[in-house]
């Protein structure tokens, strides 16, 4: 591992523990040359995904972006960073399972917007405008339309105190 400090590739694991779902190790490093510490994150990786653009590019598929895209959708929400964490690691599940190694990116909108709805409705909202595109205020009507006419409960996160 290239320490991030002095680009020294002579690091040493100092401490390795899974998270608290064991889906993840981390790793406490130290790089021999500098001294320098810092923790990387190991996870399960399925197969590599690459997705397909709407202009056609291809480009690999990047957890972080995702991670990126969901917390943006959430700022200012009370929802627990774990149930985040668990929300993007059940996507790129999803995603890896789903058997083919090119995906779209339509269909990754689509199933964050899912995941999305089932965390906190303000996020699903929020992701929509940006992944449909809304140009005008019928456009969020619509959408909210769709979830007040579900005769569920409201799905929206517990609030912290």
């Amino acid at each position: 591992m290239r320490c991030p400090s002095c680009n020294s590739l002579d690091t040493q694991v100092k401490d390795s523990r899974p998270t608290e779902d064991s889906a993840v190790i981390r790793r406490r490093r130290v790089c021999v040359s500098c001294n320098f510490r810092f923790t990387t994150f190991e996870r399960v990786q399925l197969r590599e995904l690459t997705v397909i653009k709407r202009n056609g590019r291809r480009v690999p598929f990047d957890r972080d972006k995702l991670m990126r895209s969901v917390q943006i959708s959430l700022r200012k929400r009370p929802v627990d960073p774990e149930r985040v964490e668990k929300t993007v690691s059940a996507i790129v599940r999803e995603l890896e399972s789903g058997g083919e190694s090119e995906v779209s990116s339509e269909a990754i909108g689509e199933i964050v917007m899912e995941h999305l709805r089932q965390l906190d409705d303000v996020a699903y909202v929020r992701f929509a405008s940006v992944y449909r595109n809304f140009r005008e205020a019928k456009d969020f009507e619509a959408v909210l339309g769709e979830l007040s006419s579900e005769e569920d409960a409201p799905r929206l996160a517990p609030v912290r105190k």
